[in-house]
């Protein structure tokens, strides 16, 4: 395994997530999760403008091996779906932490953030 992105948060159920500058952030499978799954062959992305809170299911994710969920890692509103994994879910295989990319989010409680795990604690995890 390659080593963590030590600027992100982890959850234990293996999405990651990076604060951007605009209150808002980026979420996204580990490359533990992806290595676990296998080639990705589809991709749920959840719904534009859709508010989840956290912990709650809101994409899924289709291997050759099995579908799994992927939990919101903090609560808010879908700003953006990363479209591409339409046609190209492997991206997730290929580049977790770049070009694949799930969504990004519109944080409605900055305080879930520090629930989080850091890279170090996630390793351990797992």
């Amino acid at each position: 395994m390659k080593s963590l992105p030590p600027h992100l948060k982890y959850t234990r159920t293996h999405e990651w997530v990076k604060s951007e500058s605009d209150n808002s952030v980026t979420i996204g499978i580990t490359e533990h999760a992806q290595s676990l799954l296998g080639d990705m062959v589809f991709v749920e992305l959840p719904e534009y403008n859709r508010e989840f809170k956290q912990a709650t299911e809101m994409a899924v994710l289709e291997s050759v091996k099995a579908a799994a969920d992927v939990y919101a890692p903090i609560s808010g509103r879908i700003l953006e779906v990363n479209t591409k994994l339409q046609n190209q879910p492997e991206l997730i295989n290929k580049d977790p932490y770049g070009e694949g990319w799930i969504c990004k989010l519109k944080l409605i409680d900055q305080n879930e953030l520090t629930q989080l795990l850091s890279a170090a604690e996630y390793e351990k995890e797992i």
